[in-house]
């Protein structure tokens, strides 16, 4: 029996590992929603035409889907236009499923829905949503329209390696800001590799013991920030010759930078989401842990920090 999945996103960062894991499981279709015109040569009905931002587009995609897998995402850009990809956008999507009796919907979101925390050891539902931003608004709206459909939402918490050109190389730029490395930094933050969430959303969207409802999508252990540093400075070289700088004097540098205070957050509050639950049925393996994912991420890193500098 073919199972058909319908993918949005499949481009990006995540979603391209989503759709490469489901292409390689036996009996499943990949469709991919997208705006653009398929290339020439493209498989036929590989790709369906939709675009999220103009919800008449979307009649009819979802025919046929025995699966959507719900991983577009507008970061960033003005707040109307977010609120019409991820809020409105997902509603519309979300109204065609069930108009198409799809009977499993799949939403990729985000803990950053949770807010600027700390959180530690925190379990779904034992916090409230309190998003910080325009984006995490919108994604914590659209996952409502998901669950009350009866649909799945996964949270993972800081996504790294290869194509991630935010977290790792975020630190990164944060410490050449300061011109130092940081001491006093003990957080810890909910970390999982790009592949294996990859392999995590497929794999959750197959189970048939994770119906609707969220779950927490991380490795069990969380990181570090000693190890976050480590990692950043094994990029970055020493930063200022060596020097360190305590977490008063980092924030005073950052006062006024709010990408630099961003990125302190990851070194200075805690971010750790526990769900133990969603790994434990699931015919997937949380994978090797932080160390593990970045050393076979650093030559990507190196060469995307090498051709950022250079432009």
């Amino acid at each position: 029996m073919t199972v058909d999945f319908l993918i949005t996103g499949g481009s990006g960062f995540v979603g391209s590992r989503v759709a490469a894991t489901a292409h390689r499981q036996p009996g499943v279709r990949v469709r991919h929603l997208s705006r653009r015109t398929p290339p020439p040569g493209a498989e036929p009905g590989a790709s369906v035409h939709g675009d999220l931002a103009d919800p008449l587009s979307l009649r009819g995609t979802c025919a046929g889907a025995d699966v959507l897998v719900h991983c577009a995402t507008r970061v960033g850009g003005d707040a109307e236009t977010v609120e019409a990809v991820n809020e409105l956008g997902t509603r519309a999507l979300v109204e065609e499923a069930v108009r198409a009796g799809v009977p499993r919907i799949v939403y990729l979101s985000t803990a950053a829905v949770y807010g600027r925390g700390p959180f530690r050891g925190v379990r779904p539902g034992e916090v409230p949503i309190a998003p910080a931003s325009a984006t995490s608004r919108t994604r914590a709206a659209a996952e409502r329209h998901v669950l009350d459909a009866g649909g799945l939402v996964l949270r993972p918490h800081l996504v790294y390696g290869e194509g991630d050109r935010w977290v790792v190389p975020g630190l990164v730029w944060l410490l050449g800001e300061l011109s130092a490395t940081l001491t006093g930094c003990e957080a810890l933050q909910s970390m999982i590799d790009v592949d294996t969430l990859g392999r995590a959303v497929v794999a959750a969207a197959l189970s048939p013991t994770h119906d609707g409802g969220v779950h927490h999508v991380n490795h069990p252990e969380p990181v570090g920030a000693s190890d976050l540093l480590g990692a950043a400075g094994e990029l970055l070289g020493e930063p200022g010759g060596g020097a360190a700088v305590d977490v008063a004097t980092a924030l005073d540098r950052a006062a006024g930078k709010p990408l630099a205070l961003h990125h302190l957050g990851m070194l200075t509050v805690d971010h750790w989401f526990v769900d133990d639950a969603f790994w434990k049925d699931l015919d997937c393996s949380p994978g090797e842990g932080f160390a593990a994912g970045f050393r076979r991420a650093a030559p990507w890193y190196r060469s995307f920090l090498r051709g950022r500098k250079a432009s």
